[in-house]
């Protein structure tokens, strides 16, 4: 969904194949019950406060900006959702910088497996969604379950490519298993705060081969 032009508050709006299935079920089952929004086009640098023609121009750049059109895939839309923080919040939520994971050929499989358990500073999160973008370089399991059953989401911030292979969990903290690969290989993991938005991700790397432990 997305402005067909900024100076009115007409929308235009493209069902997914889902939304196409429920619609054509009848309006019961064709029922919205929430929404995201998302500025995913706008560079706040552009937000002047040297105008010389004053306070009402600072963001005159940002508001005549084009905007984006509606796509029906949230692989390259809405990847800057916008959240409700407390009332007295003085700042953004950030995910604390987790390290890297980078297995050991000589442990071979044994005794590798990280747990990732993320902290966001600033405003709680009760839970996380992890997007582990290519399963066959690891494995992940849930550490520790989510307060409340929150439910995977669709997997996001991934390429076409990267999708099928993509697994997702919602949980306070996951392990991280190494698995034997036939070369060595390197994904992401995506790392999103349920109640915050804040997102941050990891790189793993695995360079355990099947043939370095034969």
């Amino acid at each position: 969904m997305g402005f067909l032009n900024n100076t009115t508050v007409t929308v235009d709006a493209i069902l997914t194949k889902k939304g196409r299935e429920l619609l054509a079920q009848g309006t019961e089952a064709f029922n919205i019950t929430k929404f995201a929004l998302a500025d995913d086009e706008i560079d706040y640098n552009l937000f002047d406060v040297t105008h010389p023609n004053g306070s009402d121009f600072y963001g005159k750049v940002i508001e005549n900006m084009p905007l984006l059109e509606a796509i029906p895939d949230e692989n390259h839309v809405m990847r800057y959702k916008l959240v409700t923080l407390p009332k007295n919040s003085i700042k953004m939520p950030i995910v604390s910088e987790l390290a890297a994971i980078t297995f050991k050929i000589d442990d071979g499989l044994q005794g590798q497996s990280p747990v990732v358990e993320p902290n966001t500073r600033n405003v709680n999160d009760s839970s996380y969604t992890f997007i582990l973008h290519d399963q066959s370089v690891c494995t992940m399991t849930v550490e520790s379950a989510a307060g409340g059953n929150v439910g995977a989401t669709t997997p996001f911030f991934l390429g076409d490519d990267d999708a099928p292979n993509s697994k997702t969990l919602t949980a306070k903290s996951v392990r991280i298993g190494v698995s034997p690969v036939q070369s060595k290989k390197i994904t992401q993991l995506t790392i999103i705060g349920n109640d915050t938005g804040a997102t941050t991700s990891i790189t793993i790397t695995n360079p355990v081969t099947i043939a370095s432990l034969s």
